[in-house]
């Protein structure tokens, strides 16, 4: 059978990410090399104006239609449109999910099974903003193709050899035992950079002492040496780290108190908080969407990056 002819009877395979305010997804025709069909994005979820954006690869054109997509779930029939007849001319053989947290015992991608799913169940509350989402896609997807293999791949796999003076938080070390350290995360989007850089970087420099930057909704910063990760801003959470979109990152603990003590807040309104009202949107108090931010920032001094 010809190389063309075995293509034209290959099935496809479907990856989802979904991140905190976003769903990005691809079509691919499996192969040994996988072929990229078509990709495309949902953004604003839960937001007024969620937006459905795709392309087909080789198409000159990008196709985009305003959807309402109250949760991540809501977001799959949209984005199966989206699809239009690709998955039914190759019929789907799998679907493939960037999973956020793989806590202590999943270093490697894993077929998504009962037991897989009762442990990303236990571990929602190392991050309530985004795996009760990831869980529930595999779900909605489950439903819809009770027959088909799901992977789940994990963010926190690329850190997983960190040193263990990387791990380790400065708090009593009885709460290692209970999975309390530095995990990291956006690893799939690190090990995709490294390996773009030892394909179009010098003879070496993948190996030598790199710093990576992973800049969205959430942004984090990595270092790498030898090929490993050694350090990253992020720690047990994805909260941590650098000023994102509607996330603080790093913050004085402190304030977790005085907020208590002087205003009455609670653990779950200081949640919601560092997590969905503070970063861009915080600071600027117009929108948590650096698209925004530039488009008023002639004429909203809140939106400038300084003040003039």
């Amino acid at each position: 059978m010809t190389e063309s002819a075995s293509a034209s009877h290959a099935g496809s395979i479907l990856v989802i990410n979904g991140g905190s305010s976003t769903l990005k997804f691809a079509l691919f025709l499996d192969g040994v090399i996988p072929v990229r069909e078509l990709s495309g994005s949902i953004d604003r979820i839960e937001g007024p104006e969620a937006t459905l954006t795709w392309t087909k690869d080789r198409a000159a054109t990008v196709e985009r239609r305003a959807i309402k997509a109250s949760n991540h779930v809501a977001c799959i029939e949209p984005l199966l449109f989206a699809l239009g007849n690709k998955a039914v001319q190759n019929q789907l053989v799998a679907i493939g999910h960037r999973v956020v947290h793989g806590g202590r015992h999943y270093r490697e991608p894993h077929m998504v099974t009962p037991v897989v799913m009762e442990e990303l169940q236990r571990l929602s509350a190392y991050d309530p903003e985004h795996l009760p989402a990831e869980i529930e896609l595999i779900k909605g997807f489950a439903q819809r193709y009770p027959h088909l293999p799901q992977v789940a791949c994990f963010d926190t796999a690329f850190h997983r050899d960190m040193p263990y003076v990387a791990r380790l938080l400065p708090i009593p070390r009885r709460y290692e035992k209970l999975g309390l350290q530095r995990y990291g995360f956006h690893g799939l989007s690190y090990a995709f950079l490294m390996k773009e850089l030892s394909r179009v970087g010098k003879p070496g420099e993948a190996n030598g002492r790199v710093i990576l930057a992973h800049l969205g909704n959430g942004a984090s910063m990595a270092a790498v040496k030898d090929g490993k990760a050694v350090d990253t801003t992020m720690s047990f959470t994805p909260t941590s780290g650098l000023v994102m979109s509607r996330r603080s990152g790093d913050l004085d603990p402190g304030l977790i108190s005085y907020l208590a003590r002087t205003e009455g807040m609670t653990v779950e309104q200081f949640h919601r908080m560092v997590n969905t009202e503070s970063g861009l949107l915080g600071v600027s108090e117009i929108s948590a969407d650096m698209r925004d931010l530039l488009t008023q920032e002639q004429d909203d001094p809140r939106a400038r990056s300084r003040r003039r």
